[in-house]
């Protein structure tokens, strides 16, 4: 049976050439449009569709509105179409807080060649979107803040290892990918002040995003964070996020000096940034002093990185598949049999702070 999708866009050239490319493939059908927020939520109680698009600015009522209503009154699976601008990234950060599962990112076009460009993105967020239904939960009408309490619940240990890290960790590094904005700031606005270790964070973002992202969750979380710089110093209580379209790695200039370098070596990289990059230079580094966590995402990027941490006497610690959005790269961990731990996401800042 057919997927059955709605698309919320006030630009009906927007909404003519979405339909177009969601229609080419045979696992979806579109069952409606709406010019606004407002009918996007009237639509989608009559409709009941099996996943929506939604615009951001719209008339009326915007896509933050109307995902919030939505998700108040009937969750569906929500993907943000968004624009690549700073206004654009925090609105989708806002949206993704109020529920929406993924976003896509669109640059403002001329012509349907340049949006038939992201056909194939659109399709692949769609698939991952709607199978995500499953996760949904029906959002208080009025909004919670994001507890601080770490829980002090156990995690899974499933290390097999004889000679498991004892020394302290000195870097946390942190990857993650569909349905990590959310899950990186679970984590972080939990994790207390004042901790004796670096932490870096890459998430599979646009260069437009990471640098709202890190504001974002700056406001949220007693420790620092900002968006990576080349150069910057690696220090206790700093969460320095990777910027998007590049490739972060961490080098080691002398004993106690950790620095940031930021490259676009490899060019032609899938993602920018790319998680094992990241956790291969924190392995190589710190080793045995650095402790990698996974959460959810689609593929395996970050298994390598993974892998390199424990080779080089690190820990390793990945989201449970219960609470992931998307359970790819934690399972890619998993299934190598290179996890110390599992964790669903409410334990993950407890269990970091345990680990380190």
């Amino acid at each position: 049976m057919k997927k059955r999708v709605l698309i919320v866009d006030d630009s009906a050239f927007m909404r003519r050439i979405i339909r177009q490319m969601i229609e080419s493939d045979p696992f979806f059908e579109v069952i409606g449009t709406a010019r606004d927020g407002q009918e996007g939520v009237e639509l989608t109680l009559e409709l009941k569709p099996d996943v929506i698009t939604m615009d951001v600015e719209m008339p009326r009522m915007n896509g933050l509105e109307a995902t919030d209503v939505i998700m108040t009154k009937l969750p569906t699976p929500i993907l943000i179409v968004s624009s690549l601008t700073s206004e654009g990234a925090e609105a989708t950060l806002e949206a993704l807080e109020k529920g929406a599962i993924d976003y896509l990112a669109k640059n403002l076009v001329s012509s349907a060649l340049d949006v038939m460009n992201i056909r194939d993105e659109l399709i692949e967020k769609l698939k991952v979107v709607v199978r995500s239904k499953g996760s949904l939960k029906r959002r208080s009408a009025t909004s919670r803040k994001t507890s601080s309490v770490i829980s002090s619940s156990p995690a899974v240990t499933i290390s097999g290892r004889k000679t498991f890290a004892t020394q302290k960790m000195a870097i946390v590094a942190i990857g993650a990918s569909t349905g990590g904005p959310k899950a990186v700031q679970d984590v972080l606005s939990k994790l207390p002040g004042g901790l004796a270790t670096a932490f870096i964070v890459s998430i599979h973002m646009p260069a437009a995003f990471t640098g709202a992202f890190a504001q974002r969750l700056n406001s949220l979380s007693e420790l620092t964070v900002r968006e990576a710089v080349n150069g910057d110093k690696l220090e206790h209580g700093v969460v320095l996020v990777s910027p998007g379209g590049r490739q972060t790695r961490v080098k080691r200039r002398g004993v106690t000096n950790f620095t940031i370098e930021i490259s676009d070596d490899p060019p032609d990289s899938l993602y920018k940034p790319a998680i094992d990059i990241m956790m291969s230079s924190v392995a190589e580094a710190y080793p045995g002093r650095s402790m990698g966590v996974i959460l959810t995402g689609m593929g395996h990027d970050g298994l390598e990185g993974m892998t390199f941490i424990r080779k080089k006497g690190g820990k390793t610690l990945v989201q449970n598949e219960e609470t992931c959005t998307v359970y790819g790269m934690p399972k890619a961990v998993i299934e190598a049999k290179i996890a110390d731990k599992i964790a669903p996401l409410d334990h993950i800042a407890g269990e970091i702070v345990n680990m380190i």
